[in-house]
């Protein structure tokens, strides 16, 4: 089956980039959905350097991608950006596939 990968917006590459060198060789950026956040579903993200069977590997914008199969179809056109303000920094995510979604941006429902 194909998928729709997560696009990386260039703020998002440049601030991964910049960080994945920070990281031990080998490190993954891994994204996935959780149970969990004020309206169900939460974006769990990190790097990671263990690759489970359930994981699917991409290259996105020379960064390297782990999304396990279940966090997949909630991730299909996913877009992830990096925002630089003056009141902090954080990676903010668009997802086409939320009906609806908390202030913050790290919860959503289908």
């Amino acid at each position: 089956m194909t998928h729709t990968l997560p696009i990386l917006k260039e703020s998002a590459i440049a601030r991964l980039q910049h960080l994945l060198e920070k990281e031990p060789e080998g490190a993954h950026f891994r994204i996935a959905v959780k149970a969990g956040g004020c309206y169900g579903l939460q974006y769990s993200f990190g790097f990671d350097q263990e690759i489970k069977p359930e994981d699917q590997t991409f290259v996105v914008a020379r960064i390297p991608l782990v999304i396990d199969e279940t966090s997949l179809p909630f991730l299909e056109g996913l877009e992830v950006e990096y925002v630089d303000e003056m009141i902090g920094s954080y990676f903010k995510f668009n997802n086409p596939n939320a009906a609806s979604g908390c202030g913050c941006g790290s919860s959503f429902s289908i």
